[in-house]
């Protein structure tokens, strides 16, 4: 085979076209997500890389850099069964979506964007000090810390929809992602969300 007909070398992994290519999972495109809540959408980000191997770990505030669907991995490992399980967790995750992809047969990350903007709440208690009395007060809270309480809500709500129960955690996360997706305030995450916002609203 002369050089003029020889196959041309595979894009390096690291370049544009092959990060564009790639899939979540090897399956899920990530290049068309849409945000409705402007306010969260620069702590939201999406790429297809669902582990980073830690490489944030060390640098303030970098959290946002990871993808959305990584945070949320690593806060469904914040429990006693699947801390220190990465690969474990991600298997749940993967599965969840799945599930949501045959319930809704929609893109299982869209999906999950839009639970966390609905799951966010915008308004929390501080307690402030007069004279040794704790008065609470309301504030608004801020866009990271919006997308921080979102995502511990929808792993608190598959903690509490799996432990000592017959469902499986997937099966437990896919149905608090739909819930909060569609704004059901039977989902625990979104019942979480509105009280949160309720006890602000008494406290202004």
């Amino acid at each position: 085979m002369s050089e003029s007909e020889a196959p041309e070398p595979d894009a390096p992994a690291d370049s544009e076209e092959a990060e564009t290519n790639a899939q979540l999972f090897g399956v899920w495109d990530v290049t068309e997500i849409e945000y409705s809540d402007p306010s969260t959408e620069r702590y939201i980000n999406v790429t297809p890389i669902a582990h980073t191997m830690g490489r944030h770990a060390s640098k303030q505030f970098q959290k946002s850099e990871l993808s959305i669907v990584e945070r949320l991995v690593n806060r469904l490992m914040q429990t006693e069964e699947n801390t220190g399980h990465k690969q474990k967790t991600m298997k749940i995750v993967k599965q969840a979506f799945e599930s949501v992809h045959e319930r809704t047969e929609e893109n299982p990350v869209q999906v999950l964007v839009r639970a966390v903007e609905n799951a966010a709440p915008r308004e929390e208690t501080v307690r402030l000090k007069y004279g040794g009395i704790s008065v609470p007060q309301a504030v608004d809270v801020a866009p990271q810390r919006r997308v921080d309480q979102a995502l511990k809500f929808i792993a608190e709500g598959t903690q509490r929809g799996s432990y000592k129960s017959p469902q499986s955690a997937d099966e437990a996360l896919a149905q608090v992602l739909i819930g909060a997706a569609d704004y059901d305030v039977q989902s625990y995450a979104i019942g979480q969300k509105e009280e949160s916002e309720r006890v602000a609203e008494a406290a202004r």
